[in-house]
């Protein structure tokens, strides 16, 4: 059975019935004019066909490095706290949200072993394509299924998945909370959820100038307790929280 098999239950019946497999490797669910209203051109970059081909090497890391500070994690950490926000043991079922070309999702993949499943969703046919190729390059083709798919509008059914991750994309939803309650909708009791986003400063000069990226981007800038607060608004325990630079890590679990 393949990893897109063994995904197509966590779907709901109405997207498993609607979506199709994608001559790039992908179960497809918006169509050739199915991709969501733009929130600016932070969400519109990667939407291109250059930003999937350097993503992983050159974009992300340096967007990061930017972000979080000279003092802050590193790419290969990053991963790590992710990992271990999640809390990922073998067998788990992961869902990474805004996966792009799928660094995490092959990392928890890693993690999970052969007898876990990890699914991949995006909106970017191109960083979809690229995380596709990847995967099968990695030899993990067996455990990870990439969804093209509104990550603000989970197709996916209640209760589906042990953890959630979703790093670098909720500031770029146009309602991040919605997104926050989908999240919260397919964890089982007791899953873990694992966020990478912005984090406004406690300055005036510095929030003066974050607020300058969130125009000119379309990003949305976060209060520093603004998720900390929303998560456990929706039930969730031991929340954690890691601020560098303009951005935060925030983890928690789902109360059983």
């Amino acid at each position: 059975m393949t990893a897109i098999e063994r995904a197509l239950p966590l779907l709901r019946a109405e997207a498993r019935e609607a979506g199709r497999e994608s001559p790039g490797g992908y179960f497809d669910l918006l169509g050739p004019s199915g991709e969501p209203e733009s929130t600016g051109l932070g969400q519109d970059l990667m939407l291109t066909g250059v930003v999937p081909a350097i993503y992983e090497r050159w974009w992300r890391p340096m967007l990061g490095r930017v972000a979080k500070g000279a003092l802050g994690p590193g790419w290969e950490e990053e991963k790590r706290i992710a990992r271990l926000l999640l809390g990922l043991a073998p067998g788990d079922g992961v869902l990474d949200v805004a996966c792009g070309t799928g660094p995490f999702t092959r990392d928890f993949a890693r993690t999970v072993g052969p007898g876990g499943l990890v699914v991949g969703i995006d909106v970017s046919e191109t960083m979809l394509s690229r995380a596709v190729s990847d995967t099968r390059a990695a030899g993990l083709s067996d455990r990870v299924a990439f969804v093209r798919g509104d990550a603000s509008e989970l197709p996916f059914r209640d209760r589906s998945f042990d953890a959630v991750c979703c790093f670098a994309a909720i500031h770029l939803f146009a309602d991040p909370y919605r997104a926050l309650d989908r999240m919260t909708a397919v964890l089982d009791r007791g899953g873990r959820i694992a966020i990478f986003t912005s984090a406004l400063g406690r300055t005036t000069p510095m929030r003066a100038f974050e607020r300058l990226i969130q125009l000119r981007s379309g990003m949305k800038m976060f209060e520093q307790d603004e998720l900390l607060k929303a998560l456990e608004e929706r039930g969730y325990v031991e929340v954690r929280q890691r601020v560098a630079g303009f951005t935060q890590f925030i983890g928690g679990r789902l109360s059983a």
